[in-house]
């Protein structure tokens, strides 16, 4: 929304920074930025759009097509648009685009849940029961703790909607595999997951979930590809269980050995390539018996 703002106010107000600064400017300035904004609104209204991206794109390319309209009002022949051109080597560069958001406090419930504008946000269970910082976007949504950002969703615009990670219930169903059994924030697992979850509990009734949840266990420390990878593997096999997919994957991640390792040791005798002395050994072992 702050995009939407700033458009529609370059195109309304940029002719009048030229003008002389006078006590009335300011009402006339405003006036302007009202008509223009309830103008632009109007036509917007006769269009539709997906997101705000695309809202964003008509609404830049309709106020520059305002400022090639808008004769400048202290110079004759140009638009405010060709000004704007003119000026825009000697511009001052932006270092850093505003970060503009509305922040807020919010209560983490007991199931890992933040209610924000009558939908809510999932953020990771070490958290449950805890005031976290909220910072508002048009289009999206980030949670804060005391030291960085713990949690990012698409802010949702309707309401009694719940937008979900699973990465953020790995470490409680490590305690409680149960809950994989009707788990909503496990419904939005990548298909390789969902596939070895159903052929676990398929072949391993009692013990599937506790098997899936010593899978999922493994994504906080070797990452989410590396374990894809692993069970992609396991699922083209066809053999299916929780010790083959940590098998895999500890084959994946192990290093392979160098080509030639160099040391400053030496030895005193080198062994001798000696075959025959396996025939001597035999031999007497035949003597003693």
């Amino acid at each position: 929304m702050i995009a939407i703002e700033q458009h529609i106010f370059l195109a309304t107000t940029y002719s009048q920074l030229w003008a002389q600064a006078h006590n009335w400017e300011k009402g006339i300035v405003e006036k302007n930025v009202q008509d223009a904004r309830r103008r632009v609104w109007i036509e917007a209204k006769q269009h539709k759009f997906s997101s705000f991206d695309e809202l964003n794109l008509w609404l830049e390319a309709r106020c520059r097509a305002l400022w090639a309209e808008l004769i400048h009002p202290d110079y004759d022949g140009i638009t405010v648009l060709d000004a704007l051109e003119q000026e825009q080597p000697y511009l001052m560069a932006m270092p850093a685009p505003f970060d503009g958001y509305v922040e807020t406090m919010g209560r983490v419930s007991s199931t890992c849940l933040v209610s924000v504008d009558k939908n809510r946000y999932s953020v990771p269970c070490h958290l449950a029961n805890r005031m976290i910082s909220i910072h508002l976007y048009a289009d999206r949504i980030t949670f804060y703790d005391d030291t960085a950002m713990v949690a990012a969703h698409r802010r949702m615009l309707d309401r009694g909607q719940t937008s979900y990670d699973w990465l953020h219930y790995v470490p409680l169903i490590e305690r409680k595999p149960g809950a994989l059994r009707n788990g909503a924030p496990f419904e939005d697992m990548p298909p390789a997951l969902i596939k070895l979850q159903a052929a676990l509990q398929r072949h391993e009734r009692q013990e599937g979930n506790r098997l899936m949840a010593k899978v999922l266990a493994a994504v906080p420390v070797h990452g989410l590809e590396d374990v894809l990878v692993a069970v992609e593997l396991v699922l083209e096999s066809g053999i299916h269980s929780a010790e083959h997919v940590l098998n895999v994957l500890a084959r994946l991640k192990q290093q392979a050995p160098p080509a030639q390792a160099e040391t400053s040791l030496m030895l005193n005798e080198e062994p001798m390539a000696d075959t025959a002395r396996y025939d001597r050994l035999t031999e007497q072992e035949v003597h003693h018996a």
